[in-house]
């Protein structure tokens, strides 16, 4: 017998490069200055070996849902707004779209991506297809998992590091109908936008439309700019506002 899935699989695996976005997890593990300490505590024994009961080992894990590489949910930034259970398995794959921006990163560490770097990606490879994942591609996961670096801090304790732009955005989902976004920053938007703003106004806008983004993502430039996809997963507990993600993308050979 021949079954379609199964032998799509096998060509999936022989001809295609999958490419992990994720981050690693571990007591070293940055997270944001706001999390209140003691909030990471991952795999303590509750159930050790030896117990007459049953042979088995059995841990617990508590992590915010901003941790490491994460998918945040509309009601992180809306009151009121969807959470975890409101996006299914239909939200965990996508067309991706990756947009290289690391030479202007390389000049200037606050560059925020512009509509203009979209559009010039879309001359090159077409047209953003609706539903896509697009993801911002700036290296800054080399800085990993330094949160000093990450986060860009400069001698007067200012935080210094590129991201999105509200104009790239608003492409991205009024033009061309995104799914989703993600990037390899903490944060969507750029230190310098979002210190012009007093917000972070690039996140705000992109939870307020009902969309997900995916932050802290990593080996983006594994992946061919255009013709991958890109799936996520995260643990289904209702009610939360973010979740730690595993994302890889299989990719064309690059």
């Amino acid at each position: 017998m021949t079954y379609t899935l199964w032998d799509l699989l096998g060509a999936l695996r022989a001809d295609y490069k999958w490419v992990e976005l994720s981050h690693s997890l571990n007591h070293e593990t940055p997270v944001w200055s706001g999390i209140p300490a003691g909030s990471v505590e991952l795999g303590k024994t509750v159930f050790d070996w030896g117990n007459p009961m049953l042979e088995c080992l059995i841990q617990t894990f508590r992590f915010p849902g901003q941790f490491g590489t994460h998918i945040d949910f509309p009601g992180h930034f809306v009151k009121g707004a969807a959470l975890s259970e409101a996006f299914g398995t239909a939200h965990m794959a996508y067309p991706l779209c990756v947009i290289d921006v690391t030479a202007k990163v390389a000049e200037d560490v606050h560059y925020a991506a512009t509509a203009d770097d979209i559009r010039a990606y879309e001359a090159q490879y077409g047209p953003i297809p609706d539903g896509a994942f697009v993801a911002l591609r700036t290296d800054w996961s080399k800085n990993w998992p330094d949160m000093d670096k990450m986060s860009g801090i400069a001698a007067d304790g200012s935080e210094n590091f590129p991201g999105w732009s509200l104009s790239a955005l608003r492409y991205i989902y009024e033009e061309r109908h995104a799914a989703a976004n993600g990037h390899e920053t903490l944060d969507t938007d750029a230190s310098a936008e979002a210190a012009k703003a007093g917000d972070l106004a690039c996140e705000r806008y992109v939870l307020a439309k009902g969309k997900v983004q995916i932050e802290v993502l990593c080996h983006l430039d594994e992946v061919a700019p255009a013709g991958a996809v890109l799936f996520a997963a995260w643990p289904r507990i209702e009610g939360a506002t973010g979740l730690p993600a595993r994302v890889f993308a299989i990719t064309p050979m690059i």
